[in-house]
């Protein structure tokens, strides 16, 4: 008998062994991840090297829509680094439609820049222009043009400029979870107009379901329509989930501008479920919910004007005939405790690791 249950005792110990490690702590991997981003950003990890300044460029911004916290954001880094690389800078607003982006599409090819940023639309939807642009050879760089970071040769782009998107969605699902207790109740908001978008809230999705949570539902609305939208949304969400619905989840804080007098007029606090998270951008009206502690508090922002710096460089890069920078620039988990940081005074994601100095210094204008 005794031989028997050392035999028994062996064979269950080498099953342990042929299953391999114990499954991870759900709970602590998604603390994990939240705590790896809400961090401080002092140091620059971005490149070490770049050609010297290209003189007397001019170039065009098409914003997909200037209402958009995050489009308008990269555009104002975009601004402010081609003062500092000795550039002139003509932005045309899309305003939000597709018929818009075409027309500023066509001014902008009337104006003849040296180079174009494509700043918050799909580049798939401009197919057209796109290739009229390169058959001028004028260089295209982006932000959030689409799925792909960095050269897009499909859609004819130098280099499209982002953090890594599913990274960011990855940090808000892994915060509603932590946040939820691990009992989530989520809704998610995406615009499938965007490739990346619906990658993003894919991914969201994904991990939510992962760790164990539930997806009350999957919302597909416009963000150039969240104004007339939200609110009866809201209200029609509230009435069909209840306190089952705990967080929110959208591809970006514009969703959650107009969700805020929905949720009071139903009675709910502006700390109270549901919890707003975005994943992206970062806008000032975010920072200020969050501050605030009224109807959002979290965001996961880009460095919108670190990324028009980039922009810019590799811009920069292309008319010297060099390759992308290769750079991916950081994100970060804002909260009510850390939202003094880095640029949170000015409702900013702006990390505090000296990125126009050093950009500057590759460019020779220090």
């Amino acid at each position: 008998m005794k031989r028997r249950t050392i035999l028994q005792m062996s064979i269950a110990m080498m099953a342990l062994i042929a299953a391999g490690p114990a499954l991870a702590d759900p709970m602590a991997d998604a603390k994990a991840v939240v705590e790896k981003y809400a961090g401080r950003v002092t140091t620059w990890d971005g490149p070490k090297e770049s050609p010297k300044a290209q003189e007397g460029k001019t170039i065009v911004v098409l914003a997909g829509d200037l209402k958009n916290g995050g489009i308008l954001g990269v555009t104002t880094g975009v601004e402010e680094a081609a003062a500092a690389i000795g550039w002139e800078v003509k932005v045309l607003d899309g305003a939000g439609s597709i018929g818009g982006r075409t027309a500023a599409f066509g001014q902008a090819m009337a104006l003849k820049p040296a180079g174009i940023i494509i700043n918050g639309f799909d580049a798939v939807e401009q197919a057209p222009a796109m290739a009229d642009a390169k058959a001028a050879g004028i260089p295209l760089v982006a932000w959030h043009a689409g799925p792909t970071i960095g050269p897009d040769e499909a859609n004819g782009l130098f280099a499209n400029v982002s953090t890594d998107a599913m990274e960011v969605s990855k940090a808000a699902a892994d915060w509603a979870y932590v946040d939820a207790k691990g009992k989530p109740g989520v809704v998610i908001f995406t615009d499938s107009t965007y490739a990346i978008a619906i990658a993003k809230a894919d991914r969201m999705k994904e991990e939510i379901e992962a760790l164990g949570g539930k997806v009350l539902e999957y919302v597909d609305t416009p963000i150039a329509e969240t104004s007339q939208r939200m609110p009866l949304l809201t209200t029609s969400l509230l009435q069909r989930y209840g306190d089952e619905w705990t967080h929110s989840l959208a591809i970006n804080d514009l969703y959650f501008d107009f969700m805020g007098p929905a949720l009071a007029a139903a009675g709910k606090g502006g700390a109270d479920a549901p919890i707003n998270v975005a994943a992206g951008d970062g806008s000032e009206s975010a920072y200020q919910r969050i501050r605030a502690g009224q109807f959002q508090k979290v965001t996961v922002a880009e460095p919108l004007n670190l990324q028009g710096w980039q922009l810019v460089d590799e811009l920069n890069r292309a008319f010297a005939g060099e390759k992308w920078s290769g750079y991916l620039s950081p994100l970060h988990v804002v909260t009510s405790d850390n939202v003094e940081f880095d640029g949170g005074p000015k409702n900013t994601f702006d990390p505090d690791n000296g990125y126009r100095d050093e950009y500057k210094k590759l460019w020779g204008k220090m």
